[in-house]
């Protein structure tokens, strides 16, 4: 973790979901896309499914309720990656803080990270529903935070660094040339060297819950709501 003196101009760092999905409810909500908001989510539901029209018969073409077409019932995306859930928070979050809470989501479920760099938070999510939230600090410069879908690969919770001989308390592996998600000072005018640093007791409480293979999600300005895929593809499995 370095020093980057002058980078921020104040301590906040997100406008959280919940004040964002107020203020996108009087602009037509938002085009369906804003960042994660409970106010707007705690009622929405997934994309419905797509209206499928019935074949007409023939023989009763002369009668109207046969030409009637067929629509099919909406049903909610089950996937656990889909974001169905929120954290109702209700204000930026600093430099530091964060909140985890559980009881939203199942006691199981499977488990995946997003980092959005542009809004400086990462976000926790078991079977779709978002557990943990807090800002983070980033690399910058020469060292700065890939984007892309990364497994964990290794855990140490009481990692030293062997490239800065530094502590990375509650390291969680995301690249082989030493990018990881760890417990971190984090403050304001400070950055790290690429890594995803986040508030100690945060990430403890991610580390305790993550396993090998679990999948972190970094993107730079990705925006979701309720009913968006958090993984797709080859990474949804």
């Amino acid at each position: 973790m370095m020093k980057l003196a002058g980078l921020m101009s104040n301590g906040w760092v997100r406008m959280p979901l919940g004040m964002l999905a107020t203020a996108a409810a009087s602009l037509l909500a938002f085009h369906a896309g804003q960042d994660i908001a409970g106010t707007v989510f705690s009622n929405s539901t997934a994309e419905a499914a797509p209206m499928v029209t019935a074949a007409a018969d023939p023989a009763n073409s002369a009668n109207p309720a046969a030409m009637t077409p067929a629509v099919a019932t909406p049903k909610p995306d089950d996937s656990p990656f889909v974001v169905k859930s929120i954290l109702p928070i209700n204000e930026p979050i600093k430099f530091g803080k964060f909140y985890w809470d559980e009881s939203r989501a199942p006691a199981t479920g499977p488990l995946v990270v997003t980092v959005d760099l542009t809004a400086r938070v990462i976000s926790v999510f078991r079977d779709g529903h978002e557990i943990g939230a807090a800002a983070i600090l980033k690399g910058y410069g020469e060292k700065p935070t890939p984007t892309g879908v990364f497994p964990i690969t290794q855990k140490d919770a009481d990692h030293i660094s062997n490239i800065y001989d530094a502590p990375m308390p509650y390291m969680m592996r995301l690249t082989d040339d030493g990018v990881a998600i760890h417990g971190s000072k984090v403050e304001k005018g400070y950055a790290t060297n690429g890594c995803v640093g986040v508030p100690n007791e945060f990430a403890k409480n991610l580390f305790n819950q993550i396993k090998l293979g679990d999948k972190v999600i970094i993107t730079d300005g990705r925006k979701m709501t309720i009913g968006d895929p958090i993984l797709t593809g080859e990474h949804a499995s």
